[in-house]
């Protein structure tokens, strides 16, 4: 105590060294945010239909020009629909602050002609010819000239269903409770970032293998394409079926195919080629029922593999899953839920699923009838809102209020819990969260006891709790409202080990505050001048501040 009978406590700054100039000028930046055509840093970066990221600049040059580009892995992008790249952009306008590099300027249109036509005198064959057609109809979109196609493939004839083999299946897939509980890393500091949860299941409701095995999965994880020429005829005789514009043929087509990939898991690397992905691209907007259902069921078995998975997303396909789930057959959107879900579980895909505009019709299933449906709609938000552009986007969507009420409802409770979590990662998310009384939410729940799968409904809570008390001011206070301790406190005896864990670091975060509050004196912070409210650490060294998360 001094003479003026304030209090006296300790404030520790934190400073970062700043890069020298040497330092600087070495830091590359990442390949992401470079343009794959141009090379350069993206001013204006967007997402197309295949799911890659230009600069949209380069974008339009390639069009006015006719040219569609051969990627590094071989692969031609699709220039059909174009959004912007917000979270990217602003990744890069934070990397060059931080690297002390100069914001990339708005790039020149004849600078970028002449690289693009440079590029086209060393293009494929294949890419060549595009360019002509294109450039023999101008005035014809890439759009409109698929759509000509679509008509012309797809006339309004009509045709009897054939039977399919594969009907709605009785056994679906789940994953066990322990599969979807909440593994955090507790040993690390309270200071540290909360850890996001692990992956769940990794296959979707909507599969069923009769001939799987975990030998026979791991094979086919490590199977290299091979020459095949039974795989080579089957092929062959699948996507010919696919382009037949008898709707019969290409009923029997999808058959054959949705079933040799549900029953051989082997051939799923080797069919999975562009030729026969351009093909089944065809069949999903189409209005009969066995066709669409068929064509996407296929989809979802050939995603299984994980070398699948970037290659079917830069294959234009999300664009029309997001269609099918807004208005395909009931069925077709359960299967369209499962792909999604089956896509995200690739770290590469994520950012390009959220993009394209998934989360919304989602966020919508998540309410459908189908209980498979709404099971791989919340999986597939699991596995997106484990990024950080997807956290803010479901934010801004209003996900935050409408994931509590469904929680407190107990409808898919133990999943959404999950989601949730993720949101609390994030700054928007935690602010949200807190702003919608998810404590209280969270702590009556743990005092009812959970409701269902009771156990997992309340380590889920309590994981949430746990990433809601990081880096937030708030967050005692709501506690204390809500008697958060007692409950806390019974966990803390009563739970499974994880459970008890959280619980304990929770507690002993609430305590720790309490001590630091004793010891400050406000007063003097706020009459300095020289500290923000949001960047101070006071006394504990364990404390973390708001702006802690890592992403």
């Amino acid at each position: 105590m001094g003479g003026n009978g304030k209090r006296r406590w300790k404030i520790s700054f934190y400073s970062r060294s700043k890069p020298t100039q040497t330092q600087q000028q070495q830091q590359q930046p990442p390949k992401e945010f470079l343009c794959p055509i141009s090379g350069s840093l993206m001013f204006d970066p967007v997402v197309v239909s295949s799911g890659q990221t230009f600069e949209r600049l380069s974008v339009q040059v390639c069009h006015d020009l006719g040219f569609i580009p051969t990627l590094q892995d071989n692969s031609l992008p699709d220039f059909t629909t174009v959004i912007p790249n917000l979270a990217i952009k602003t990744t890069i306008q934070n990397w060059c602050d931080s690297s002390g590099t100069q914001h990339p300027p708005a790039p020149d249109y004849s600078s970028l002609e002449e690289i693009i036509r440079e590029k086209m005198k060393y293009s494929s064959p294949s890419a060549s010819s595009l360019s002509k057609s294109m450039q023999l109809s101008p005035d014809i979109r890439v759009s409109e000239r698929e759509l000509l196609k679509a008509v012309a493939e797809n006339p309004p004839l009509l045709f009897s269903h054939a039977n399919t083999e594969l009907t709605h299946r009785v056994n679906h897939f789940y994953s066990s409770s322990s599969e979807e509980s909440v593994i955090v890393n507790t040993a690390a500091t309270p200071s540290a970032s909360p850890p996001t949860p692990l992956p769940l299941a990794t296959r979707p409701a909507c599969y069923s293998s009769t001939s799987s095995s975990s030998n026979s999965i791991a094979e086919s994880e490590t199977l290299t394409v091979t020459e095949n020429p039974k795989l080579s005829r089957e092929e062959d005789e699948i996507v010919e079926k696919l382009k037949s514009l008898d709707v019969r043929d290409q009923e029997q087509g999808l058959i054959s195919l949705r079933k040799i990939t549900r029953t051989k898991e082997e051939t799923r690397v080797s069919l999975c080629t562009p030729r026969l992905l351009s093909a089944l691209r065809t069949l999903f907007p189409s209005r009969y029922f066995s066709v669409q259902t068929n064509a996407i069921a296929s989809l979802v078995n050939l995603s299984l593999e994980k070398v699948n998975k970037v290659k079917i997303v830069r294959s234009g396909f999300i664009p029309l899953l997001i269609d099918v789930l807004k208005g395909g057959f009931d069925e077709a959107q359960e299967h369209a839920a499962g792909a999604l879900f089956s896509l995200a579980l690739e770290d590469e895909n994520k950012m390009a699923i959220g993009v394209l505009g998934a989360l919304q019709p989602l966020m919508h299933m998540l309410r459908a009838e189908s209980e498979r449906a709404r099971h791989d709609s919340s999986l597939a938000l699991y596995h997106l809102s484990l990024i950080q552009s997807n956290r803010v986007k479901l934010v801004k969507l209003g996900a935050v209020s409408m994931l509590l009420s469904m929680v407190k409802s107990g409808d898919l409770a133990s999943r959404l819990l999950l989601v949730l979590c993720n949101l609390a990662a994030c700054n928007e998310g935690r602010s949200a969260m807190l702003d919608a009384n998810a404590v209280a939410i969270l702590v009556g729940i743990l005092r009812e006891g959970g409701g269902g799968d009771s156990e997992v409904i309340r380590e889920n809570c309590v994981a949430a709790l746990f990433a809601l008390s990081h880096g937030s001011m708030r967050f005692k206070g709501l506690a204390k409202e809500a008697r958060a301790v007692e409950v806390l406190r019974e966990i803390e005896e009563r739970g499974n080990n994880r459970a008890r864990e959280k619980a304990k670091r929770i507690l002993m975060m609430m305590r720790g505050r309490d001590e630091e509050d004793e010891d400050i004196c406000w007063e003097e912070v706020l009459e300095s001048g020289g500290i923000s409210r949001t960047r101070y650490r006071a006394g504990g060294r364990n404390l973390p501040g708001p702006n802690s998360t890592n992403f």
